[in-house]
């Protein structure tokens, strides 16, 4: 059993998966179009029905839903977990240009880096580098 995450991107979902393939060298694994489903209102056929994004290790599922309405996430944050502290900051400020910064890349007793930020689609995100275990 998996719990991906699904997100909505009320009309900008192709958009936002290619701002994640080209700040996080996500791979869009998989993108249908409504208009690719015979039945559905001529004016939708451009939106994104359903889409894969990989993210690494990770699968975030997308759309447009009914593409009607802002886009407005809460309570959650993708967590992107990262190698080291160069790529926490390049992958930080990649996601914050045009976003949000909630709070900015700092050491703490869990990560030596950890910083959480708003994408320019809404996307909350929290990014990681793991300290290594002590023993």
């Amino acid at each position: 059993m998996r719990a991906d995450p699904y997100l909505f991107f009320h009309g900008q979902c192709a958009e936002a998966l290619e701002f994640y393939r080209k700040t996080l060298g996500a791979e869009i694994e998989l993108l249908v179009r409504f208009g690719d489903i015979p039945g559905f209102r001529p004016e939708t056929k451009d939106n994104v029905m359903h889409a894969a994004l990989r993210i690494g290790e990770t699968v975030v599922l997308a759309s447009d839903g009914r593409a009607g309405g802002n886009t407005k996430f809460s309570g959650f944050s993708l967590s992107l977990q990262v190698a080291d502290d160069a790529e926490a900051e390049r992958k930080f400020a990649a996601l914050a240009d045009g976003g949000a910064i909630e709070e900015r890349l700092i050491s703490t007793p869990f990560a030596s880096r950890f910083g959480k930020v708003v994408d320019r689609f809404g996307t909350p995100w929290m990014i990681v580098t793991q300290q290594q275990p002590t023993r």
